[in-house]
């Protein structure tokens, strides 16, 4: 494998120092990971703009005051938060590619992953989070968390490498690291249902999934009749659909807090007068993107279950109409972990419930293929909370992979989730 860069662990902005004196020793120390361990997890659940220093002081059995002995201010625990991250899983690709085969790393990779959330979930090591808000911090920040991030990108997708990453593979190389990242990330979403104590074997059931694929050997790739009739479900198409498309994207790149009236209308170069003259408030646009999403993934599940084929037929022909329609005219689709963060709000409460509904879905046609033939015998829930993670993953690839939405990305990011990510 090619060689790296050292890996920077140490961030080289001007927070509390490490070496003045013992305060990074014992008490300080522990105290300070208590903070990130508690930060990650709200500004995941909360966003950053939806998450106060405050909150986190509360989880850590502080004052506002007193966090800022560790932390200055909130931007600087947000990066200290994503530069943990991006350190942890560099330190972890770097160990993994050691290994002899793409396989072999990937297995290290995510036996090592689980072993962290273990770890985070046991209160040893501070929990990582997610990059969905970065763009929220300022530049000053970003620069230097982008730099890592591409760091971190590159070692990870040096593992799926047979050789070198060259403009023939680049483009597939780093959508299937993009959804090994997104694979693992999503992992914490439905850590709850299982003790620590099965962490080891969780992972050995991802590792299963994502090195052999769902589809049972020799199943062909699609698109079949089935999909046509999946991703042709009848919609009545809203008037405002430049508002739905520009309100779905921003609340999937920054969540419900960034997403602001001011925001939106930039992005479609009208003034707020416009926006309110269409659209009577933030909220009553926001319930419009999570009906429009929800109407189109019951749709096509309603389109998928009473369709022809087999289980393995209509878990695939579900999963490309889905991502075909976020990349199509007709998308974007909202992200479903903000749909989990918009049941959060009193005005949305009890009107959002699709993840639970999907995951239900998935897990018959597993059940139906796995019986037919027509899908190999894996773990059922775990293959059907990393499907449905897969799908959520797609709609932030365009984001993180800029190019792919030119390129046949349901074939590119969807195939070796169902045939093995390691395959060519």
């Amino acid at each position: 494998m090619p060689s790296h860069r050292p890996i920077s662990i140490r961030p080289t902005m001007n927070f509390p120092s490490a070496e003045a004196g013992d305060r990074m020793t014992g008490r300080y120390k522990q105290k300070r990971e208590a903070i990130l361990n508690a930060a990650a997890r709200l500004f995941d659940e909360n966003g950053i703009k939806g998450t106060m220093l405050s909150e986190v002081a509360q989880q850590v059995g502080l004052n506002t005051n007193s966090i800022t002995y560790y932390f200055k201010k909130k931007e600087d625990l947000v990066f200290e938060c994503l530069m943990h991250t991006t350190n942890t899983i560099s330190a972890l690709a770097a160990d993994s590619d050691t290994a002899a085969t793409p396989e072999e790393r990937v297995t290290r990779f995510v036996t090592g992953r689980w072993k962290k959330l273990a770890e985070a979930a046991q209160g040893q090591y501070p929990a990582t989070m997610s990059f969905r808000d970065v763009g929220e911090l300022d530049a000053s920040y970003t620069k230097i968390i982008f730099s890592a991030y591409g760091d971190m990108f590159r070692r990870v997708r040096g593992l799926l490498a047979t050789g070198p990453v060259t403009s023939d593979n680049r483009m597939s190389l780093t959508i299937r690291t993009h959804l090994l990242l997104t694979s693992t990330q999503w992992a914490r979403t439905w850590l709850s249902n299982f003790s620590v104590a099965d962490y080891e074997r969780l992972a050995a059931y991802m590792c299963d999934v994502l090195i052999n694929g769902l589809a049972a050997p020799g199943k062909p790739w699609g698109p079949t009749a089935l999909d046509r009739k999946v991703a042709s479900i009848k919609l009545p198409e809203p008037s405002n659909h430049g508002f739905l498309a520009a309100a779905i994207s921003l609340l999937n790149e920054v969540g419900y807090n960034g997403a602001s009236i001011d925001r939106i209308s930039a992005r479609l170069s009208v003034t707020k007068g416009s926006f309110y003259h269409h659209i009577p408030s933030k909220d009553d646009l926001f319930a419009e993107c999570v009906s429009r999403t929800l109407a189109v993934v019951e749709g096509m599940q309603a389109a998928a279950i009473a369709g022809e084929g087999s289980g393995g037929d209509k878990l695939a022909a579900l999963a490309r109409s889905l991502v075909g329609y976020h990349f199509s005219p007709r998308g974007p689709l909202l992200r479903m972990t903000a749909w989990t963060e918009l049941s959060n709000l009193e005005q949305f409460s009890g009107q959002v419930q699709p993840i639970r509904q999907l995951t239900q879905t998935v897990v018959d046609f597993l059940a139906t293929g796995m019986m037919d033939g027509s899908v190999r015998p894996t773990h059922q829930a775990i293959a059907a909370w990393m499907v449905v993670g897969a799908i959520n993953g797609s709609t932030t690839l365009d984001k993180w992979v800029p190019g792919s939405e030119k390129t046949d990305a349901v074939a590119l990011y969807l195939k070796p989730f169902f045939h093995g990510i390691c395959s060519d």
